[in-house]
């Protein structure tokens, strides 16, 4: 299968782009893998007639927002993320009639109606650095609570109003969890996202997005780290640094969605050009702004 996948890509002039959280075998036929602000400027600016995504539905909107010319096709249509859904444009507008100097921060996990309604993108990568160069005072940070609460303790000088939005994995991490992988572990440092509730973070060693703790990973001097993400990281890791000890909270941090995904779904996707994502061009249009003002700061 990884051979047909192979020949159907140079058939097709395609490019297979992958999130850490799919499974192995998925990222080592990818022709990039990385966070969602990396894939993001991979589709914007690669010169393939066809991307296939392994992601979940707003990586795909994306990537066909910033590349309508292109094909892109989702390998598993059906892999969404729930946080993705968790705030609304009316909740936007509302807070927009509350506050004067306002900026809506919309994390890159979210739908492309959403997108419409927000004036930057950000990815847990890039936050921090956008939110601080914004001129608004009042930052509406959606969907992520948790990472919102993040940005705004490095960003003191900004109002934060929060949404309710969460990614359910990383927000049923708890303090027990975390406690129980360092007493088996005492000598282990613990790396974890911002997707994580504070009390989390609070106890953390080093908090960042996905390809920041895959650079903590090769950069420590710990033997030991507890990964406080999805454990789909771990292949990009082991491949780095395969001396490592990567230590997985219990019960084990796994993206359900992403898991769906498999190598036969690539390959279809390839083969019948399954999938296929569609963007209305008002939507694609108004969403187009917030994302080119993300790779603009980010």
């Amino acid at each position: 299968m990884v051979e047909e996948i192979k020949k159907l890509k140079k058939e097709k002039n395609a490019i297979i782009l992958a999130h850490y959280y799919v499974n192995g075998d998925i990222q080592d036929v990818a022709d990039y893998v990385g966070d969602s602000f990396y894939l993001s400027k991979v589709a914007a600016k690669n010169d393939a007639d066809m991307i296939v995504f392994a992601g979940v539905s707003f990586m795909g909107e994306s990537a066909k927002i910033l590349s309508p010319d292109k094909k892109v096709c989702m390998a598993e249509e059906t892999a969404d993320c729930p946080m993705a859904h968790m705030v609304t444009v009316d909740e936007i507008n509302k807070v927009r009639s509350q506050y004067d100097d306002l900026a809506v921060v919309c994390y890159i996990n979210s739908t492309a109606e959403i997108k419409t309604a927000s004036d930057v993108c950000v990815t847990s990568a890039n936050a921090v650095n956008i939110v601080k160069k914004l001129p608004q005072k009042n930052i509406y940070f959606i969907p992520d609570k948790n990472l919102g609460h993040y940005v705004s303790l490095q960003v003191p000088e900004k109002n934060f109003i929060f949404c309710e939005g969460f990614c359910p994995i990383h927000n049923d991490v708890t303090t027990d969890m975390v406690k129980r992988a360092k007493e088996a572990h005492p000598n282990a440092k613990f790396a974890v996202h911002p997707e994580c509730r504070p009390e989390i973070l609070e106890i953390a060693d080093f908090i960042g997005s996905t390809s920041g703790i895959i650079k903590f990973c090769q950069e420590t001097d710990a033997d030991e780290v507890i990964i406080g993400t999805v454990t789909g990281v771990y292949h990009q890791i082991l491949k780095a640094v395969p001396d490592k000890k990567l230590i997985g909270l219990e019960p084990e941090l796994r993206c359900k969605n992403m898991g769906k995904i498999t190598l036969e779904n690539v390959r279809d996707a390839l083969k019948f050009e399954e999938g296929e994502m569609f963007v209305d061009d008002e939507v694609r249009t108004k969403s187009l702004i917030p994302l080119d003002k993300m790779l603009e700061l980010g």
